[in-house]
């Protein structure tokens, strides 16, 4: 009778720690450039109720925790929402890639969102702004909320582009 009791007590603690234990993605090719970057991401990260973000500048890596799925996905939304961007080592938490561009050729561009907390966040969104082909110029600055690209582009390009860098953002009107 011992033995059935301890068994079954055994049996509802492993259960217990198994429910308990915590859902975790790791987030690879994310643009964290600097101490600011990496407050960024815990900050965006951290307003989502029961999730954490331990970000590695090193690697450009973020891992989320959460108690759910659904929490560490609220968590890459947050993320993305912030302006950064990266790639899901866990298949059902999935980095949001829709920024609103149509796939089309402008002449100009409004970009809202992208994460620009200094001059290393400026020269990523330079380099990865004027790789697409037919971009003439673009004005990011630090600090800056929106910025503008110009030329004979297709806007979804630009998107890709910084999403390559590790950042994005939203196509503005």
């Amino acid at each position: 009778m011992k033995i059935i009791a301890l068994s079954i007590a055994t049996a509802f603690a492993l259960n217990i720690s198994v429910q308990a234990a915590d859902v975790t993605a790791k987030i690879s090719e994310v643009h964290l450039c600097c101490k600011n970057c990496v407050t960024g991401v815990e900050k965006a990260v951290g307003a989502v109720d029961g999730a954490k973000a331990e970000a590695d500048m090193d690697s450009g890596t973020v891992t989320l925790t959460g108690a759910d799925a659904a929490t560490v996905q609220k968590a890459a939304d947050a993320m993305v929402k912030a302006g950064y961007f990266g790639k899901s080592n866990d298949p059902a938490i999935r980095i949001n890639a829709r920024t609103g561009a149509t796939g089309k050729k402008v002449q100009s561009l409004t970009v809202e969102g992208v994460h620009l907390c200094c001059g290393k966040c400026v020269k990523a969104v330079d380099k990865a702004v004027k790789s697409v082909a037919g971009v003439k110029e673009q004005n990011a600055t630090k600090g800056a909320k929106t910025f503008e690209v110009t030329g004979d582009f297709n806007d979804k390009e630009v998107f890709e582009a910084l999403q390559k860098e590790g950042l994005t953002g939203k196509a503005g009107k």
